[in-house]
């Protein structure tokens, strides 16, 4: 489905952002799959994937907290002159849970700039190459407490929001150029962030789940390949749920 393909996946060390990398790359995608700092244990689960599905996979590391950092980071992959046709802004943090009275505005900020603002950033370098092209797709991972308001704090579900809004404005600016913009909004899925929930909230999101289980991160991630790829040619602007029924 992705064959010739070259995509940019942030938070591939684990989670959903891993998930989404192995099917890229079983797709015949080639990728650039940023973590936040590239260890020689991710180079060589790199170099073993790439070989397993004869793509080429370049690990990438910056700080997404670092919007110095992003843009060395953008440059290196722009300097190959390999054209980024896929963008899945997948990382994203969630932070201590505490009520909103109680919530640092530090803390909020940071969620704010980690889940939202830093995807803006690097989207809006990457978009530029896109636009010459006439083509690219960009998928945005959002939440459903972006869309609900719950499960979460509200820091992370005011910068899952945020990316919703976003997602809506960018595919109308960016469908002259044929680019088109998409998220996918998960809900509890088997993940180390997912894990953070108190039992309580585990069990209060569950018993109203329709399907009554957690979801696996490939769940996500073939959605997630479906908005990367052309069967989803006519769609932008979309937000799809991949929550078990709610």
């Amino acid at each position: 489905m992705l064959k010739e393909k070259n995509a940019l996946i942030t938070g591939c060390n684990r989670g959903i952002g891993k998930a989404t990398l192995e099917v890229f790359a079983s797709q015949g995608a080639n990728i650039w799959a940023h973590v936040r700092k590239v260890t020689p244990m991710f180079e060589a689960y790199a170099v073993d994937l790439a070989k397993k599905y004869g793509v080429e996979i370049w690990p990438i590391g910056f700080d997404l907290a670092d919007h110095e950092a992003i843009k060395t980071g953008i440059k290196e992959i722009l300097s190959r002159k390999i054209p980024v046709d896929i963008l899945v802004n997948n990382a994203g943090i969630v932070s201590e849970n505490h009520l909103f009275q109680m919530t640092p505005m530090e803390q909020i900020r940071h969620v704010m700039e980690i889940n939202y603002v830093s995807p803006m950033f690097l989207t809006q370098l990457i978009s530029r190459s896109m636009a010459r092209k006439k083509q690219g797709s960009i998928v945005f991972l959002s939440s459903i407490a972006g869309l609900d308001g719950d499960p979460a704090q509200l820091e992370y579900s005011a910068s899952k929001a945020a990316l919703v809004g976003a997602i809506k404005k960018l595919s109308r600016e960016f469908a002259p150029c044929g680019i088109r913009v998409n998220g996918v909004a998960p809900g509890l899925i088997e993940t180390d962030m997912g894990k953070m929930m108190s039992e309580e909230m585990t069990r209060q999101t569950l018993n109203a789940v329709v399907m009554k289980r957690l979801g696996k991160p490939e769940e996500v991630a073939n959605v997630i390949l479906f908005l990367a790829s052309g069967l989803s040619s006519f769609m932008t602007g979309q937000i799809i749920r991949v929550d078990g029924g709610r």
